[in-house]
This record gives C-alpha cells, structure tokens and sequence, in this order.
C-alpha cells in the first residue's frame, strides 16, 4: 500500500511540472503566443482603383433576328420556265434576272393584234378620204347627207377598232414583262422551288424563291413594363443603342432602337422593343436568337473589377488597402458591366481595392499589394 501511494505521488507531481513548463507557451485566451522575434503574417494580393468615370445604364434581353422586308417570288402567268439565272441561297440586288418564262404565245398574240391595228389604221385612213370627198359633194347636193353619215360612220368603227387593239397590246407587252421575272428588293435569295421545264400558274401555292432583307435588319425583344419610361426618353433624346451578341461568337452588331410596340402584352406585362441594325457583314442571320444589351444612357459612377466584390450574410463588401492593412468596407452594388461593377455607395472613387487573396484576409490583416494582372497574363 505504501508502494501504491508513493508511485501516485510520483505521478501527480510529474503532471504538475509538466504544467508548469508549458504554462509560458499558451496565453490567457487560448491562442498561441508568437515568440519576440516572430513576424506578423503579411498576404500578397491583387489590387486595383475603385474610378469614377462614365458608365454605361444598360438593359439585358433575349433577342430575335428578324428582317426588314421577305418577299415571296410568284408566276403570274401560266407558262413554262426556261431559265432559271441565280445560284441558290446567293446575294441577289434589286433588279437582278431571276426566272425567265415561256413567252413565245404572248409575242405571237402581239403580232396578231398589231396586225389589227395596221389594218384598222388603213380602213381609218380611207374612210378618212371618203369623208372629205362626200364632204364636199354633199355641199353641192351630188350625193345624199346618208352617204356621208355613212362614211362618218364608218371613220369612227376603224379609229375604235385601232384604239381597242391598241390597249390590247398594251396589256400584252405587261403580260411580256411577266415572262421575266426580277428581284423587287436587295437580299438573299433561297433555293429555287422549281427549275427549268416546270410549269407555273398563279395558283400555285409554293412560290419560286423567296428573298430576304439581311442589310439592314431588325432585332426584337422583349423588356419588363417597368423599364418602358427610361426606354422612352432615351429613344426621345436619340440615345437609345444596341449590340446584339450570337451565342459562340465574340463579335457584336451594333444598331439604334427604333421602335417601341404600342401595347404591353397585359399576360406577361412585357413589351416588345425593335432595333434597326445596319448589318453590312451579315453577322445576323434572320431568326437567329442573339444577347442583346441595351445602352440607354451614360453617367458618372464609380466603378471597381467585379472580383473586388465579396458576398456577405450582410451584404456586399470590399476590402480596402489603406497604410499597408486591409479594412473591409460595405458597398451597394447596383448593376454589372461587363466585367466591372458600379458602386452606388460605400466608395467615392479612388480607393485601393483588392481584386484577389480575399479569402485569406479579415479586417485588419496586413497585405503585400501588386497590380492587377492584364488580360495577356503579364
């Protein structure tokens, strides 16, 4: 029994030394005490300027691709085709050859017709004679006035015939024209329905080709209600732009918004907005969905990289660099520009932000700052 309570003693006063060894390691808080010649830790980050400048109010949307004028091609005679003179799905201008048709019927009605009027114009010519010649004999009473109403008469049957026959070649010189067949607009043209040997009729439902204005063209698209009073002045002060975006393509179509629709659809409370766009590569295809983002003004604000903007259970924040320590500062995000962010509060332009390292810093913590990196990575 002694040996137990000697051996326990042994113990207790081993833990008690060992307390007594380590008790200048550890504070009264808990946390580890740093040795005198030990550093405060610094964290490298990435900064930028927070700068007010002018930006941009821009309104975002789902776009859609539609043209100016689509014309559908028709027959409007009964005939065969017998030439057919564009490359489908080619660029083809206003006046340009499409369809030639079978007009040999209609070229030989006009000899006919004119042939009637030669004749008529003859028959004219000398009732003309007999008019002037019973004229004079009827003044001297050699031959009855009936005579002279007949040949009168018969004036006014061939300069009516020679006129009828007239307006019928009229008509049949239109009716030519029908048997060649050209582009009313600029545009592009789809692939011919028909090919040479086909026979048209004006009743037919399918049309030839059908060619669509791709330059200039429109893009539509939809916008809440309660965007409609901004759209409204920017249009009115001729400041409303547009750039339409195909998704898969880095390049943008720039245009002006020219229209408004006169309703809102009461169902959705949207309203469909049209913008007309030059289109002179033909970057925009006809029913192609495009991003659209729409400029309706420019103003002063103060602008930060969208990196420097951290997400709280608070709010939005940033962290600012100021005599080497980074110091959080709440901020009121009120839109997005590409890759940067206005600040409507919180910052008054200037101030150094940090772009990246935020998630080893907390308020307070000492920070070795650099520059943000460029785009090409230097």
């Amino acid at each position: 029994m002694n040996k137990k309570k000697l051996w326990l003693g042994v113990a207790v006063l081993a833990l008690v030394g060992a307390a007594v060894a380590t008790r200048g390691m550890w504070k009264s808080d808990g946390v580890t005490a740093r040795s005198p010649g030990q550093a405060a830790r610094v964290v490298p980050v990435e900064i930028a300027s927070a700068e007010r400048k002018k930006m941009p109010v821009r309104l975002s949307a789902l776009g859609t691709v539609t043209p100016i004028a689509s014309v559908a091609i028709k027959a409007r005679l009964e005939t065969e085709i017998t030439a057919v003179h564009f490359s489908d799905g080619s660029l083809v201008k206003k006046g340009d050859l499409l369809f030639t048709l079978d007009c040999r019927q209609i070229e030989a009605d006009m000899k006919r017709v004119q042939a009637v009027i030669d004749g008529a114009a003859a028959t004219l010519e000398q009732g003309l004679r007999d008019v002037d010649r019973y004229t004079e004999l009827a003044s001297r009473n050699a031959t009855p006035i009936v005579t002279l109403n007949n040949a009168q008469t018969s004036v006014n049957v061939s300069r009516a015939t020679a006129e009828s026959n007239r307006a019928q070649l009229e008509n049949l010189k239109v009716q030519l024209g029908y048997c060649t067949i050209r582009a009313p607009i600029t545009g592009r043209i789809s692939m011919a329905n028909v090919k040479v040997g086909n026979f048209v009729r004006p009743a037919d439902t399918s049309p030839l080709a059908t060619i669509i204005q791709v330059s200039p063209i429109y893009v539509s698209f939809a916008v809440p209600q309660k965007n409609l009073p901004d759209i409204r002045q920017a249009i009115a002060a001729e400041t409303a732009t547009l750039e339409a975006v195909i998704p898969g393509d880095t390049r943008r179509a720039g245009g002006s918004v020219t229209m408004i629709e006169n309703t809102v659809d009461a169902a959705t409370g949207m309203a469909m907005i049209r913008a007309t766009m030059p289109n002179a590569d033909e970057l925009l295809w006809p029913g192609t969905l495009v991003n659209t983002e729409m400029t309706m003004r420019v103003e002063d604000a103060v602008a930060v990289p969208s990196s420097a903007v951290q997400i709280s259970q608070t709010g939005n924040f940033v962290f600012v660099v100021k005599d080497g320590a980074a110091k959080i500062q709440p901020v009121t995000v009120e839109r997005q520009v590409g890759s940067e962010s206005v600040v409507s509060s919180g910052l008054s332009g200037g101030e150094t932000v940090v772009t990246d390292g935020q998630l080893l810093l907390s308020d307070g913590t000492r920070v070795n700052p650099r520059p943000i990196k460029s785009a090409a990575g230097t």
